[in-house]
């Protein structure tokens, strides 16, 4: 059976080459934005305060882990911050193993690992858009465990430590999603696999891209009616069946470039279209250049 979450984030590729242990003792405040990289977490002891634009602010405690996939402007402070605005880098201390905000002495309120995904993927902000715009994991046990090994080997100056940690990141990224799904989940890949129905219809498109779907088709795939199926997954995935299968078609078309795996004949064969020529016009409209041409700068980049 297809796994069409699994299918994302294999394309996503993503790897964690940047991290570091950050504390904060006292009133301190820091202010980052960002250029849409995803941001991630994990609150080793203590707690602090994550305000997202556009979002109620978090109180954040051990054990937590949150992870924007397409961060922007974001404040992470004390529980009760008088400090506004920006901190000026040059006042931040740092101590052995770890960057310090706020008071430099005594024994921090929080320490945590934070830093950066890279999505290894051209294609990471449409993938990014299936996913939830931010994910906050708390009480799960198996986020915890995580987020202690984390914690443990982010303190110890062990051999093959950042190898470690770069391997438990991307374990951790891929548990917080998956804990995400569920039909509160926002809209998005995560919360349609959680509808049974719209869940047979996803797994059918990923199954068989080179069908010639129609929306009546995947419907009967849902056991919905036309109109009914449509609205639910526009709903739920924030996109419409079609343009969902037109994308996820586009994404795999992109990957098979890059890697050379067979000529434009072929490739259009495998992502359901009859002839280059009319996978050519599709994926000219959709990416803004031939397949040849795509391939040939992907190459050459």
């Amino acid at each position: 059976m297809s796994d069409p979450f699994a299918e994302v984030v294999t394309l996503l590729r993503p790897t964690a080459p940047f991290s570091k242990v950050v504390s904060g003792a006292g009133d301190w405040s820091v202010h980052r934005s960002e250029s849409g990289q995803p941001f991630y977490c994990a609150i080793l002891e203590g707690s602090s305060r994550l305000a997202v634009e556009g979002r109620e602010p978090i109180d954040l405690r051990e054990g937590d882990f949150v992870l924007i996939p397409a961060a922007y402007d974001f404040t992470m402070s004390s529980l009760e911050p008088r400090t506004a605005g920006h901190v000026d880098p040059s006042t931040v201390t740092r101590l052995e193993g770890e960057i310090r905000h706020g008071n430099r002495d005594g024994p921090p309120d929080v320490r945590l690992l934070a830093g950066h995904f890279v999505f290894g993927s051209p294609d990471a902000a449409l993938l990014v858009s299936l996913l939830p715009q931010l994910v906050h994991i708390r009480g799960e046990r198996r986020l915890a465990t995580l987020v202690q090994l984390l914690g443990e080997e982010a303190r110890a100056l062990r051999p093959a430590r950042d190898m470690i940690l770069a391997r438990l990141l991307e374990v951790l990224l891929v548990e917080a999603l998956r804990s995400t799904a569920g039909t509160a989940a926002p809209p998005g890949l995560l919360r349609g696999l959680a509808d049974e129905r719209l869940a047979a219809a996803i797994r059918r498109m990923h199954e068989n891209p080179t069908a010639n779907w129609t929306v009546e088709q995947l419907a009967r795939e849902a056991a919905l009616s036309r109109s009914a199926f449509f609205d639910r997954f526009r709903r739920a995935v924030g996109v419409a069946p079609m343009e969902y299968l037109l994308s996820w078609r586009m994404a795999l078309a992109k990957n098979l470039l890059r890697s050379k795996k067979g000529g434009i004949q072929e490739i259009a064969e495998r992502v359901g279209y009859g002839s280059a020529s009319a996978f050519s016009v599709a994926f000219t409209r959709f990416v803004g250049l031939p397949p040849t041409r795509y391939a040939r700068e992907e190459t050459e980049s």
